[in-house]
């Protein structure tokens, strides 16, 4: 029951606060809110603590194995775990909104329970079609979440602009369920993974035909929307700049997570072996780079924070494209850390608004000594990004460079450095100035040209009552995601070693689903262990190449960029290209769609 009743939880508190919110207090209406999320958030606690011995498999309306009509929900230890950090994060960003906004109707608490429900639900069903039933049942969500402050034309603007991108991925992956549908006459996902791998599709030794193959991409695509893969990614800093800031903390520290856990389900449990992941690898690697450029290039705190996601979703999609347990297991380590830190950070984002009611670094200057709690998030949290031991992150890094080093795969390291140091560079930056003093490029000069004009970035308010004090309930989220966040690396190796290889291996899904067995850990299984010379190294030259990369951003001078040789006017032209890139314009990010499902198949298919 424990599995049903996480679902249905919310979704039940989320019918009455809809239905009777409007004639009930305030404070009624924030308790039950947060009652539901600590209730759902014990729920998943404890079922990932059963979930290493004795995982659970519910098949629902009493459908079984071999009907063909049953859904299963089965929650093996790494689908627990995150459905566990989906709780954690609603949780604390409904705490954290009790007194950051002030006025607010009881449909904003509806549709977080609503979001949490889905996400839960995501994680643990075992169904094809119900994935993508709950898969848009969070998208839809999310888009009214994202227009909640629908009275601003650029709100509705970055809402509509989410919307079309996911419905577009929605129907196409939809499509790809159909295919998988009509030739396996099957819709669970160990069913369907038998009937594929089992009789020897394709040529009968391991390999495809077109349809599988074009199954795969196109399931895939929908999920590589949510993840924001290049070129897939141009909804998610729009959608970050307008949406509520912790509605942001779900956004960025779950929900494109499980578009990367969405690709990982599906490959191991249906196609394992059918299908390369390099494109997969290609189109994650591209997200790791060009999210860390542009979010080097940004002023607006929540821009800055959305495209960092951008590059480590793209990080972990590699991570899933290398295909051993071992890079699984550092891709688990690295997901959760990066859920605790980015939510910690959104949340500080949100103070700084709530009290200055701007989240433009240039506007901030200085601002935030005021803030010392604040502060100290954005420079722990920046930290973390770059790989401080012992976070999550830095787990994360050192053992999938090692696994990826492993299978041959040089190029991962330094990729893995670059965009971890750029992001972290970039969150560093923004503490050197706001808390520091230190001059933001760009700023206009006191009294020059343009200093009475709004800076591109401004965010109006999210509230209209500012607090002179951020009380308790505000700043203790924050804090405990940074602790998790700072301290998961400390996490044993076993466990998640042997979260991963069962993750990883479909008669070891089939079998906890279709025959209600539980795979054992091979008896000699290496733990996933970070905290090697390589792994420590590796932290040491991110870190250094992270404050390198905020200092020279600092003291940099843009307008000797643009007149002073051909190297700066190189940089500049280049970067005024990436941001003409992200025009705003749905018809261009829908023919970037477009391109990004041809790319996605033409790397897919074995020639």
């Amino acid at each position: 029951m424990i599995l049903q009743l996480t679902v249905a939880l919310p979704v039940l508190v989320a019918a009455l606060l809809a239905a009777a919110g409007r004639w009930l207090p305030r404070l009624a209406v924030d308790v039950a809110a947060l009652a539901t999320a600590t209730a759902v958030t014990a729920l998943t606690a404890l079922t990932l603590a059963r979930s290493g011995r004795d995982p659970q498999v519910v098949w629902l309306g009493g459908w079984g194995p071999g009907t063909g009509v049953g859904i299963p929900l089965a929650a093996d230890p790494l689908a627990a775990a995150l459905a566990c950090t989906a709780a954690a994060l609603t949780l604390a960003a409904l705490a954290f909104s009790w007194r950051y906004f002030t006025e607010i109707q009881a449909i904003f608490h509806a549709l977080v329970l609503l979001f949490l429900a889905s996400m839960c639900a995501f994680t643990y069903t075992g169904d094809l079609f119900d994935a993508f039933v709950f898969f848009e049942l969070m998208s839809v969500v999310a888009f009214a979440l994202t227009g909640y402050r629908s009275e601003e034309p650029a709100t509705v603007h970055g809402a509509l602009n989410f919307g079309i991108v996911q419905s577009i991925g929605a129907y196409l992956t939809l499509a790809g369920i159909a295919l998988v549908y009509g030739r396996t006459g099957q819709l669970g996902l160990a069913a369907a993974g038998r009937h594929l791998t089992g009789t020897g599709t394709g040529t009968g030794s391991g390999e495809a035909d077109a349809l599988v193959t074009a199954a795969f991409v196109l399931i895939c695509t929908g999920y590589l929307v949510k993840a924001a893969a290049v070129p897939f990614h141009f909804w998610l800093a729009d959608a970050h700049a307008v949406a509520p800031t912790p509605v942001c903390v779900l956004f960025s520290g779950v929900m494109v997570e499980l578009g990367v856990y969405g690709v990982a389900r599906t490959y191991w449990a249906v196609f394992p072996g059918l299908v390369p992941l390099r494109a997969i690898a290609v189109l994650g690697a591209a997200a790791a780079l060009l999210g860390a450029v542009m979010c080097v290039l940004q002023h607006h705190v929540k821009r800055l924070l959305a495209y960092s996601t951008i590059s480590h979703a793209g990080l972990l999609l590699v991570g899933v494209a290398a295909a051993t347990p071992d890079a699984l297991a550092g891709t688990a380590y690295h997901l959760a850390g990066h859920a605790g830190v980015k939510g910690a950070l959104f949340l500080g984002a949100g103070a700084l608004l709530n009290r200055h009611e701007t989240v433009d670094a240039r506007e901030l200057r200085g601002r935030g000594r005021g803030m010392p709690v604040t502060g100290v998030t954005f420079l722990t949290g920046a930290l973390c990004l770059a790989g401080l031991p012992p976070s999550g992150l830095f787990a994360g890094h050192a053992v999938t460079e090692h696994a990826a080093l492993a299978i041959g795969w040089w190029w991962y390291t330094p990729l893995s450095v670059a965009a971890s140091a750029l992001t972290a560079g970039a969150v560093l930056r923004v503490w050197l100035v706001v808390w520091r003093r230190a001059p933001e490029p760009g700023a206009p000069e006191p009294g020059g040209p343009g200093s009475s004009a709004p800076e591109d970035g401004h965010e109006d308010p999210e509230t209209p009552v500012t607090l002179r004090s951020l009380p308790w309930t505000m700043l203790a989220p924050g804090i405990v995601l940074l602790a998790a966040g700072l301290l998961l690396g400390l996490t044993p190796g076993g466990p998640v070693a042997a979260a991963a290889e069962a993750f990883a291996s479909r008669d070891a899904y089939a079998g906890l689903v279709l025959d209600g067995h539980v795979a054992h850990p091979p008896p000699h299984l290496p733990p996933a262990d970070p905290w090697t010379l390589p792994g420590l190294a590796g932290s040491a030259v991110t870190l250094l190449l992270a404050a390198a990369v905020a200092a020279a951003s600092v003291h940099r001078a843009p307008r000797r960029l643009r007149t002073g040789r051909l190297p700066g006017r190189a940089a500049a032209g280049t970067a005024a290209r990436l941001r003409a890139l992200h025009s705003g314009h749905i018809g261009d990010y829908a023919a970037w769609l477009t391109a990004g499902v041809a790319v996605l198949a033409l790397l897919t298919a074995r020639f």
